[in-house]
Formats: structure tokens, C-alpha cells, sequence
């Protein structure tokens, strides 16, 4: 996951663009997505798509020394994002309402766009600025381009399983020269598809996975398969911000107790020291749109410290120093846990009137000792509500007990013939 991090790293990316298509052409190389594109201009709800933008080279240089104090090259947050062509002679004192910085973080480029109002900028370090010439003149450079003509580009996989039934996994592939905040996420995503892709025990869902440009990309495809998405998706998880190793936390739907915001809370509670338990009110990424009202899909997000949390969040200090491969490690397997809870998960029912008999089934111990009891206990426990009504989730939460502690207790009763399943 660290080397598709590095492989992204200073591709430029914005919301369209040829560097979000090379970066669906390296995942390429790791799952078989197939990259899709939308024309400019298209309609999707309430939203058009915009014109295609491209960057070649952006810089300022200062013409007392001839030496360039801002390149777009040393890297890409020094760019605006969708910054309109120029190529002028300013002051300083013009060319200052054009920058950009952090002052209380001096070390910090910010990330800054302008997507939908025509404009330009640079972002620079706060000691970068305070070194300018108040007295020089600058040759400000972006050569960029807006094609009408252009297109929007995004990923899908879908994995089919014996059901119709979808868990949609979505990621966003769009922020330039960022790791947590940009890159974790399709990293994960990447690594999550393909040990589903790969691995048998995950066949009874279908899976529809997506990389899409954040906001926009959403919008997109909800506006292409709205109704599909409607009629089969039945959970799932917008994948962000899942790289570091400070902190662990769920953005739950608007609706809050979806299967999704069940699974997410579950799987975090008996496998992470703590969590931060968000509300709609703490969302920011595609769950805004997966989730809106009359869409409501049941879409959470898990992540590691969240966007707009943490302080590196929208800077250049989001890097590799943040980001590292246990965090990302820790999220994958995060992820996987709660695909097994999606797998795993079904109605119980005894099939016997009153307790069972265990001692007859092997199923009681032959000395008794604490552990033993409490083992007892949590079978009789799980056995009381197996009652066909309750899912195997549905007992986890009512019996404080982890869904794999319950899903082994589920399988020896399976074993010995006293449930059935549906």
C-alpha cells in the first residue's frame, strides 16, 4: 500500500484532469478496474460537470534575482487548483492577493482551489513569503488549459457474488500531493478489492467498488445509476483518511443506525482501543452525497484521524511522515473485519424447545472453571435469542459480545446440529 502511495504521489490530480486518468491506469496494474468518463458539461442532478482542466508548469519568478521563489514543480500544492492561464509582469502588492499561506503553520503549504469561480494563486510556506522582495516585480507562469470538450474520469469494479445484493466501496481520487488525506484511501480500497476479488470466502455479496473525483464523481455516478444503486446496494463505506496511527473514528449515515454504522461500531468497539463516535452533523467526504435525502444509501466511513482533525490535513505536511504502513496495515484489516461481519451475518434459530442438552453434544465442559463457566454462559446466552428474528449482529450488540466471538459460538452450535440458519 506505501508503494501505491509513492507510485501516486506527484501525479497532479484535481477533480478532472489527464493526471486522475494515470492514476486509475497504476491501479490498473493492481485490480482490473475499468476507467469510465463523463463529458464535460453533462448534468448530473442539481450540478454540470466542468471543463476539463490540465496544468504543464506554474511558477513565479522573481526579477531582481531571476530565480524562481515559487515552482510548481518542487510541488503541487504550490498550484491553486483549476487556477485560469496567465503569463504577466505584477507588483508585489498584486501579486500578494493572489497567495496563499498558514501563518500559525510556517512550514505548511496550504491546499487551496477554485473549482467553479475563474481565478489563480499560489500557496507557499509562511517563511517562504516573508523572504519575498517587497520591492521586485514578478513574471508570473500557469499554463493551463480548460477543454469544454473534456471529460470527467472515474474507476469501477464489480465483483459478483451469489447475490445481486451490492456492498458499494468508494473512494476519492482527486487532491494533489497528499497522503492521508488522499492517497490512503485508494490505497486501502485497492488492497480491500483485491483480497475480495481473490479470496472465496467473500462470494455470497457482490461488490461494487469506485474511484471518483470527490463531490462531483459522486454526484456523477449517483446521477448515472441512481436506481441500480437504490435497488441492490445494501451497505457499504466511503474509504478516506485511513493512514496514520493516531486515532480511529466513524462518520456514521444521516440515518445513523444503518447496517453499516452497526457493522462500523461493532467491529471498532472489539478491535480498537477507543474510537471517536462522529456524528452526521462531524460528515465531509462522498458519504454527504451517498447519504442525502432521497438517496440514503446505507453509507458510513471509517477512519483513522479524520479530514479536518488532524493539523497536517490540507497541507503539504500531510506526507509519508504521517502516513505510515502499520497504519495502513491496521485500516485494511479494519476493513476486512467488517466485510466479514456483511458475510457472516444471518438469522439463528434453535431448533429444540427449551435449553439444549450441551453435555450430550460435547458442548459443556468436563471441569469448570471460570473461563469455562463464562464460556457456558455466553453460548446459553447466544442460544436465548437465536430465535430466528435475530441476526447473528443483532445478538453481538445484545450480549456485549464481539461478532467473531459470537460467530464461533454460532459455528459449534451449527456443528452439533442445534440451529438452523437463514
Amino acid at each position: 500500500m506505501i508503494e501505491v502511495c509513492k507510485k501516486l504521489y506527484k501525479i497532479y490530480r484535481s477533480i478532472t484532469g489527464s493526471g486522475v486518468k494515470e492514476s486509475l491506469e497504476i491501479i490498473k496494474t493492481y485490480i482490473p478496474i475499468e476507467i469510465k468518463s463523463v463529458e464535460s458539461g453533462t448534468k448530473c442532478f442539481d450540478w454540470n460537470i466542468p471543463p476539463e482542466w490540465n496544468i504543464k508548469d506554474a511558477f513565479v519568478i522573481d526579477l531582481n534575482t531571476n530565480k524562481r521563489v515559487i515552482d510548481f514543480n518542487d510541488h503541487n500544492l504550490h498550484l491553486v487548483g483549476y487556477s485560469i492561464p496567465i503569463n504577466e509582469i505584477v507588483s508585489f502588492e498584486n501579486l500578494v492577493s493572489h497567495l496563499h499561506y498558514i501563518k500559525e503553520q510556517p512550514n505548511a503549504i496550504p491546499y487551496v482551489t477554485s473549482y467553479y469561480n475563474k481565478n489563480w494563486g499560489f500557496c507557499l510556506t509562511y517563511n517562504a513569503f516573508i523572504n519575498l522582495d517587497r520591492n521586485a516585480s514578478y513574471h508570473v507562469v500557469i499554463d493551463s488549459s480548460f477543454n469544454e470538450k473534456g471529460q470527467l474520469h472515474y474507476g469501477e469494479l464489480l465483483i459478483p457474488g451469489k447475490s445481486k445484493e451490492e456492498i458499494l466501496l468508494s473512494t476519492y481520487i482527486c487532491h494533489p500531493q497528499m497522503v492521508n488525506n488522499e492517497l490512503s484511501g485508494p490505497a486501502v480500497l485497492t488492497f480491500l478489492a483485491n483480497d475480495i476479488f481473490k479470496n472465496k470466502r467473500y462470494n455470497f455479496y457482490s461488490y461494487r467498488i469506485i474511484f471518483i473525483p470527490e463531490t462531483i464523481g459522486s454526484i456523477t455516478y449517483l446521477s448515472l445509476n441512481f436506481n441500480r444503486l437504490k435497488k441492490f446496494v445494501v451497505g457499504g463505506f466511503v474509504i478516506t483518511c485511513v493512514g496514520d496511527e493516531r486515532a480511529w473514528g466513524h462518520i456514521p449515515s444521516r440515518l445513523g443506525n444503518t447496517i453499516s454504522d452497526r457493522i462500523a461500531r461493532n467491529v471498532l468497539t472489539f478491535n480498537t482501543s477507543n474510537f471517536e463516535q462522529y456524528s452526521w452533523l462531524d460528515r465531509g467526504s462522498d458519504e454527504r452525497q451517498f447519504c442525502s435525502p432521497g438517496v440514503d444509501l446505507p453509507i458510513s466511513s471509517i477512519t483513522r484521524s479524520k479530514y479536518g482533525t488532524y493539523k497536517e490535513y490540507h497541507t503539504s505536511l500531510d506526507n509519508f511522515d504521517l502516513v505510515t504502513e502499520r497504519g495502513l496495515n491496521e485500516s485494511l484489516e479494519i476493513y476486512l473485519k467488517c466485510i466479514d461481519v456483511f458475510e457472516k451475518n444471518c438469522y439463528p434459530k434453535i431448533n429444540v424447545l427449551c435449553e439444549p442438552q450441551l453435555g450430550k453434544r460435547s458442548l459443556y465442559p468436563n471441569i469448570s472453571t471460570v473461563d469455562s463457566g463464562k464460556k457456558v454462559r455466553n453460548l446459553m446466552n447466544v442460544i436465548s435469542f437465536c430465535d430466528g428474528n435475530n441476526s447473528l449482529l443483532d445478538i453481538s450488540e445484545i450480549c456485549h459480545l464481539s461478532f467473531s466471538e459470537v460467530y464461533g459460538l454460532y459455528m459449534e452450535l451449527l456443528k452439533s446440529d442445534l440451529l438452523i440458519s437463514e
